[in-house]
């Protein structure tokens, strides 16, 4: 795993499949995801490597239901006490109660969507918090809850007008280029969500898959909607 510094108050956490994010006010930190079940320890880990002490998680904000979101979600929220937070559609799914829905593949996401396979199986997490989006959430200055459907029924994106960052999830991604996020249960919901989230003009994005974006984020984000 690599561990990146995105902005002075953001740290990236890179893994084989896909990224988790910490938000730092402070000594108040929050997680958006948290990677697959292996991850925690690599997370603490860097955490620690930038002066961060790992019992400062107050929260963990997942994006949406899907393992290599939140595999480590609960063993980190044992550890320091933090609360897990997931919309309410996808609540049942990170809780292990319902299959997770299956995406409506195009012939070339067919490989991307087996090499997910690979990502080890969650175990079944609790949800603290059930989100319906419209809320706002105690760091970064108030972070919004978006509620953005599409890859999942219950996807998320945070956005902190404050500092005019995004995290999207997988609504979008990012390869050479921003995309709409790929292996979707919906693609008409899909691309209302990506186009909703690039509305909100944010200067830097930060994706489930992909590097973020720290310049010309909304431009970009705009591009890809049209």
């Amino acid at each position: 795993m690599d561990c990146v510094e995105v902005l002075p108050q953001l740290l990236m956490f890179r893994f084989p499949i896909g990224q988790a994010y910490l938000w730092h006010d402070g000594a108040d930190l929050t997680l958006i995801d948290a990677g697959d079940r292996h991850a925690g320890g690599a997370i603490e880990e860097g955490m620690r490597r930038f002066g961060h002490d790992p019992a400062g998680i107050r929260r963990i904000v997942l994006t949406h239901g899907h393992r290599d979101h939140y595999g480590a979600a609960q063993e980190l929220a044992d550890r320091h006490g933090a609360e897990i937070l997931a919309h309410r559609l996808d609540a049942p799914a990170v809780r292990g109660e319902e299959p997770v829905p299956d995406p409506v593949l195009h012939d070339w996401e067919r490989p991307l969507y087996t090499n997910g396979l690979t990502v080890p199986e969650a175990p079944p997490t609790r949800v603290d918090r059930e989100l319906t989006g419209g809320e706002e959430l105690p760091f970064g200055g108030g972070a919004l809850v978006v509620h953005a459907p599409g890859h999942t029924p219950g996807s998320l994106g945070i956005h902190l007008p404050r500092h005019k960052v995004l995290f999207t999830g997988d609504a979008a991604a990012r390869v050479d280029r921003v995309i709409l996020g790929v292996l979707n249960t919906d693609h008409a919901q899909a691309m209302a969500s990506f186009r909703r989230l690039a509305a909100l003009g944010p200067d830097v994005a930060c994706f489930g898959h992909g590097d973020p974006l720290t310049t010309g984020a909304a431009a970009a984000l705009r591009a890809a909607s049209q």
